[in-house]
């Protein structure tokens, strides 16, 4: 009978009640071992978690100073900034998201400071300080101060500036002036111009006091000196080589507009050579043309004649004295004519002339322009033609020489060609070399940083989906089969009955031998104790009807 009350006792209750008492059924080791198992889990999934979300960190500042880096480093423990060091030590790395926070939080602290102090040097002087001390601490503010301003420059990375202040004297004879050195280290691939040089030097020499320009020198990291003089062994400066080589540059580009529509873009070369003047050069002149000269102008002419003495008729009568008087030469050696038998009287006389002509006077004052071209020297090479035969095959030729004649006189137009400048035009006909691009090597897919990082990422994603996996199949799973009821009756009876016949024919006669303890009856579920409750009913009838008698007299005496 205890058998048949154990195999029909009422069901216990589901849902969170038969969670607990499974639970309670378990052995201390086994609830030992899940929570440890659940805990473990639980850190799993928090780690891999903060893994995956773990941010992105970005250089701060890189190439420190020692002392800076000590510095910025100590002032983000303050603020509670994490912070890394990139693998070779040279930058300071935080997350992303925080660079330009932090940048300005430090430059408000006066960091970085470049290695090197200012005039914040000042601000902490002692009583009783002596003068000299003073003046050094002074000297090397300035110079922190003109090094951080130099470093402030596009193509500067550091700098440092010397100064040599001599000390003041009274006596004129004896004083010193200042001079200044600047070591600048420039970024990779940068260079100053005169320009920058130039300016650099202006700044120092401005910042000091009676400091020249020309007592500043400024060095490069590879001991290059800036400040040399810039005129090069053709006597140019770097402005004037600009100019040379912006005049020579549009010389070709007018050639390559011309030629382009004819021959091609790519079937032609052009190089420009210019010889350019630079010379200043004025010049006066006084011109006077020889005296005397046809051309000339009579400016202002003045007669003068006089006579003395009587100078009346002379002579007799005759044929003689009605010709005219004959040329006069000199020395007057004939004796005065007279007539026969006449009178002779003595007398003179005397004709000046004074003539005045204008002067012929040419004044010239010549300036030639700075930058005048004296002479050009134009080479142009062209590429052989393609065409294609009759049988579609491609042949390459000369250019005929009516075609170089042409293209000559064009260019010939183009630059302005004189023949009395000297200029010289060369053109040839020669077919092109092609030259192989250089084909950088494809990097393989695993060294590509972009697929590097793709895998990266993935990586990270399938390294947490995997923790979930195991953490919910290996952990949370096998504890829930132990602590959760068995799926309900209904479930059971939708797979089958033929199914769940052949699962009771399999037990056989011995399940329903057995008896079970209270505790084993207490942990099976309703289904199950109906199923053994079937199993009896079939294999032994007779107790059964017993056992309903036994209820049925039970509740008629009750009722009584």
């Amino acid at each position: 009978m205890a058998t048949a009350e154990n195999a029909i006792e009422a069901p216990t209750p589901s849902g969170f009640g038969q969670v607990m008492q499974n639970l309670s059924n378990l052995s201390q080791r086994q609830k030992l071992s899940a929570a440890a198992a659940l805990a473990a889990a639980i850190a799993l999934l928090v780690g891999v978690w903060l893994w995956s979300q773990e941010p992105d960190y970005a250089v701060l500042f890189s190439n420190l100073e020692e002392r800076d880096g000590g510095a910025i480093v100590t002032a983000l423990q303050q603020q509670n900034v994490p912070y890394r060091f990139s693998p070779g030590g040279g930058a300071i790395l935080v997350p992303q998201g925080m660079v330009h926070d932090v940048r300005l939080r430090l430059a408000a602290e006066g960091l970085p400071r470049g290695g090197m102090v200012g005039f914040e040097l000042m601000e902490g002087q002692k009583l009783g300080v002596s003068q000299f001390h003073e003046q050094v601490n002074f000297q090397r503010a300035l110079e922190g101060e003109l090094s951080r301003t130099i470093q402030s420059l596009a193509s500067i990375a550091r700098a440092r500036v010397h100064l040599a202040i001599p000390k003041q004297t009274a006596f004129l004879r004896n004083q010193q002036l200042p001079t200044a050195s600047v070591l600048v280290n420039l970024l990779p691939g940068r260079r100053l111009d005169e320009i920058q040089v130039a300016g650099i030097v202006h700044l120092v020499a401005s910042s000091v006091p009676q400091l020249a320009t020309d007592h500043v020198s400024v060095v490069d990291q590879s001991g290059q000196l800036l400040t040399a003089d810039s005129k090069r062994d053709n006597g140019l400066d770097p402005t004037q080589l600009e100019y040379v080589e912006e005049v020579e540059r549009s010389f070709i580009e007018r050639i390559r507009t011309i030629l382009a529509p004819v021959v091609g873009a790519g079937n032609f070369r052009a190089q420009v050579t210019a010889d350019v003047d630079f010379t200043r050069t004025e010049q006066t002149a006084e011109i006077y043309k020889p005296n005397p000269s046809a051309d000339q102008a009579i400016r202002s002419q003045q007669t003068s004649e006089s006579l003395s003495g009587d100078l009346g008729a002379q002579g007799v009568p005759g044929a003689l004295t009605n010709q005219p008087p004959v040329p006069a030469t000199a020395p007057l050696t004939a004796p005065p004519a007279g007539g026969a038998g006449g009178e002779e009287r003595i007398g003179s006389s005397s004709r000046n002339a004074v003539i005045n002509y204008e002067l012929d006077k040419t004044i010239q004052h010549v300036r030639r322009a700075v930058g005048e071209i004296r002479r050009l020297s134009v080479a142009v090479v062209l590429n052989h033609r393609s065409t294609t035969n009759a049988k579609g095959q491609v042949e390459t030729g000369p250019l005929s020489d009516e075609e170089v004649r042409k293209i000559t006189d064009l260019i010939r137009e183009a630059v302005g060609y004189s023949e009395a400048r000297g200029d010289t035009l060369n053109v040839a006909s020669s077919i092109f070399t092609e030259v192989p691009e250089e084909v950088l090597p494809e990097l393989p897919l695993w060294k590509d940083p972009e697929i590097i990082a793709i895998a990266k990422e993935a990586l990270r994603y399938l390294i947490l989906l995997g923790v979930l996996v195991f953490v919910a199949f290996g952990v949370i799973r096998p504890l829930m089969k132990q602590v959760m009821p068995p799926p309900a009756a209904e479930e059971e009876e939708g797979e089958g009955e033929e199914s769940e016949e052949a699962e009771e024919g399999e037990e056989g006669e011995e399940d329903a031998e057995v008896t079970l303890s209270p505790e084993a009856a207490a942990q099976q579920s309703f289904e199950e104790k109906l199923a053994r409750a079937r199993k009896l009913a079939q294999e032994n009838p007779k107790m059964i009807a017993n056992l309903v008698k036994e209820w049925i007299g039970g509740g008629s005496s009750e009722q009584r």
